[in-house]
């Protein structure tokens, strides 16, 4: 039954012939063949299907999120200043994987509650392929479902609608009075209890694409998209406006007005790159933690339609836990990363040599990326961005043949073995890359690999084949001891 999941994509990146190569060698090695074809699968996803949960505050969105994903991660209690890091995750069901992108984290009382909803809901249906809409049934349909329904019905995406609270056949009748939103058939689900929530998700597996109709770099999918990202205030809509030669955006945007994100063509370097629009989040003093919340959601769905992300840093001041999240939040997201360190031509001496080891502490985790250092106010080195684009894009679809990076394993395990721990030194048996945009590894192992030597075969992949302005995912499967006689 599984077999279907991967259709046309299960045997990763591999052609037939290296495929077939590659499960000989596995069996030789004593790996059972369903494990082998599983993990390379998994590893050869393209992007996953991005699903959004909307609705108004308190219907239970954060608690349907933590039910779909298996395990308490969203932040359940509702009040003003619990922000997150995270409003994205991954979750399976029925063998299939997707993102799913939560709104359950802000209500803007200031704002109006209509309001704060709207753009909420807004930010997430940009980011996604299908949305789960959550009304509490005890209540019935209010104003603000039916001002998110209208936003739904313009942004045409397949819409799953939840009637959460349904704790048993009582509430079942209160679940059918939701018919009249016009969104189909409510499904009565208790998140709380997980009550009528496979149902559900059996409904969200139909309404989301086998993969993401992003047809990404190919002539179908049209110009590269790139996410210019970064915090409130850091020069975004300056550096678009500057790109474009003409002023596009407004720079002094509210935080929390709704309206429609604009996709920028814009041309440079003598190709059309579309631009996605993330500037225009703007703190009011009043407004801040909200503010930030706000940014993440947008960033997360200006990452997910994106290929790259240019990350924008403001040079003249110190680099902050924002900005390393943000650089996190596009590695997560598994796309291609550019930094731009803006307001450069305002630093001294001083202030470049602080920044430098700025750099070199807190961002150590990204050395890989292609740095540009810009000032989007004098427009100076902004010819420097399409080169560093177009880099990190090459690493990003960067794939080594199977046979080239098992030589290239083999030397590491015998230059480099694994430190021997409990009497017993795992190997490396052999690898391939299943997929690309990012690439992603599978190794097999004949035992546990500890994160340390994970990191340093990373080290000695990027120094062998570049991989540079590219995340590296790699996933080891080890052998079942059962595995060893067959």
């Amino acid at each position: 039954m599984n077999d279907q999941i991967h259709s046309g994509d299960e045997h990763g990146a591999l052609g037939d012939a290296e495929y077939a190569e590659f499960m000989e060698l596995a069996a030789l090695e004593g790996f059972d063949p369903e494990e082998v074809e599983g993990a390379i699968g998994e590893a050869g996803h393209g992007p996953l299907p991005v699903l959004a949960v909307v609705g108004r505050p308190n219907v239970g969105k954060s608690t349907l999120v933590n039910r779909i994903i298996g395990r308490r991660e969203a932040v359940v209690e509702d009040k003003p200043g619990v922000t997150r890091d995270r409003v994205t995750y991954e979750a399976e069901w029925a063998g299939r994987r997707f993102k799913v992108v939560d709104t359950g984290g802000w209500e803007q009382d200031v704002l109006g509650i209509d309001a704060s909803v709207a753009a909420q809901a807004e930010y997430a249906i940009e980011a996604a392929d299908a949305v789960v809409f959550v009304v509490d049934s005890t209540v019935g349909a209010t104003d603000t479902d039916e001002a998110v329904v209208k936003l739904l019905r313009r942004a045409g995406k397949p819409v799953v609608l939840c009637a959460n609270k349904v704790d048993g056949q009582s509430g079942e009748a209160d679940a059918t009075a939701l018919w009249s939103l016009g969104l189909g058939m409510p499904h009565p689900v208790s998140s709380l209890h997980g009550r009528g929530t496979g149902d559900m998700l059996d409904a969200v597996l139909e309404a989301l694409p086998e993969a993401p109709a992003q047809t990404f770099g190919q002539a179908v999918g049209g110009p590269r998209r790139i996410a210019l990202i970064g915090r409130p205030n850091v020069g975004k809509s300056s550096l678009l406006n500057r790109v474009a030669n003409e002023d596009r955006v407004v720079v002094n945007e509210m935080a929390g007005t709704t309206r429609d994100p604009v996709d920028e063509l814009i041309e440079l370097g003598g190709i059309t790159w579309k631009f996605i629009d993330t500037a225009g989040i703007r703190r009011r003093v009043h407004l801040q933690e909200g503010a930030d919340y706000y940014a993440s959601l947008r960033t997360a769905a200006a990452v997910e339609k994106a290929e790259v992300a240019v990350v924008l840093i403001d040079a003249s001041e110190s680099i902050s836990v924002q900005d390393q999240r943000i650089i996190t939040m596009a590695v997560e997201a598994g796309r291609a990363l550019v930094i731009a360190y803006n307001k450069w031509d305002t630093l001294d001496e001083e202030r470049r040599y602080y920044l430098e080891r700025e750099i070199e502490t807190e961002l150590a985790q990204v050395a890989w990326a292609p740095r540009v250092n810009v000032s989007a106010q004098t427009g100076r080195h902004m010819e420097k961005l399409v080169p560093a684009i177009e880099t990190a894009l090459a690493g990003w679809e960067t794939r080594i043949p199977t046979g080239r990076l098992n030589a290239f394993l083999g030397e590491i395990v015998a230059s480099h073995p694994h430190p021997v721990r409990g009497g017993k030194q795992p190997r490396i048996l052999f690898g391939t890359q299943a997929g690309t945009k990012p690439p992603r590894f599978v190794l097999f192992a004949s035992g546990f690999l500890e994160a340390g030597y994970r990191r340093f075969i990373e080290r000695r992949l990027r120094e062998e084949f570049g991989f540079e302005g590219t995340p590296i995912h790699i996933s080891v499967r080890v052998r079942e001891k059962r595995g060893r006689n067959k």
